[in-house]
């Protein structure tokens, strides 16, 4: 027996839409003001380094909404750090929906431990970023444990490897061409061990306001230099006239008149 199909039926079928009733804040605050803290200066150092680019988004404690299944469930996944490259970063956004940037999910991501959450972000969170985001490199740290950062690299085979620290204890972030590492200092008046980036040669990657001091500091040593090359050239010019005035008084001593030669 021949069952017919009704080509209008095929004509008719749309793919379901996803779901616009997302929620963009579960109202749970990061775990500390230093875990808050701590993502900022990811944020903030990472958009100073790159601050002549608008092809990446960097946010932090943000939900990455990846599949209608989580929606349903309510599975909220939100990374305290990630970046995502090659996307337009001047589009703002309330969140990461997979489906409304091309499919795109982050390329790097770093988890803010705390003991709470440790097991979580080693374990589930590893998973997912390994096994359904493909993101490239993951990295966690607990910002009140300075010998917690560990990393992992997605191989060719999309599984993660751990990656081997320097001599510094820093770890390679490949994807964004920068070192991961720890440095100690006060920031928004907490002082504490931050995660933060190095250059390629090893030089810290610096926040906003660390660069403007960097540039004043810079701007106050080439005004001294300055002045110091005028004061040397004045003092040169002093000397120059002494001689000047030394030989002619020798002439007049010769019976000759300088003002004539």
């Amino acid at each position: 027996m021949t069952t017919e199909t009704n080509p209008a039926a095929i004509v008719d079928w749309e793919p379901p839409m996803p779901p616009t009733d997302l929620i963009f804040d579960d109202g749970e605050p990061l775990e500390s003001n230093r875990h808050r803290i701590a993502m900022n200066v990811l944020i903030r150092s990472l958009h100073q380094a790159w601050g002549d680019r608008n092809d990446f988004f960097a946010g932090g404690n943000m939900f990455i909404y990846y599949s209608s299944t989580q929606v349903r469930n309510r599975d909220f996944r939100g990374p305290d750090f990630f970046t995502v490259l090659n996307v337009d970063g001047n589009n703002s956004r309330q969140g990461w929906v997979v489906w409304e940037e091309n499919g795109r999910y982050p390329d790097v991501i770093v988890e803010l431990m705390s003991p709470s959450t440790a097991a979580i972000d080693n374990g589930i969170k590893k998973n997912l970023y390994e096994q359904t985001f493909r993101t490239s490199d993951y990295f966690v740290y607990d910002p009140f444990d300075p010998n917690s950062l560990q990393g992992w690299h997605l191989d060719d085979n999309q599984q993660y490897q751990p990656l081997t620290p320097n001599e510094r204890g820093w770890l390679w972030c490949k994807r964004l061409g920068f070192w991961l590492g720890m440095s100690e200092g006060t920031i928004d008046r907490e002082t504490a061990i931050w995660l933060r980036f190095y250059d390629v040669a090893g030089n810290l990657v610096l926040l906003p306001e660390e660069a403007a001091v960097a540039q004043a500091e810079i701007a106050v040593a080439q005004a001294q230099a300055a002045l110091a090359e005028a004061e040397a050239a004045a003092v040169r010019e002093e000397a120059a006239a002494a001689q000047v005035a030394r030989l002619a008084a020798r002439l007049r001593e010769l019976g000759e008149n300088p003002d004539m030669l």
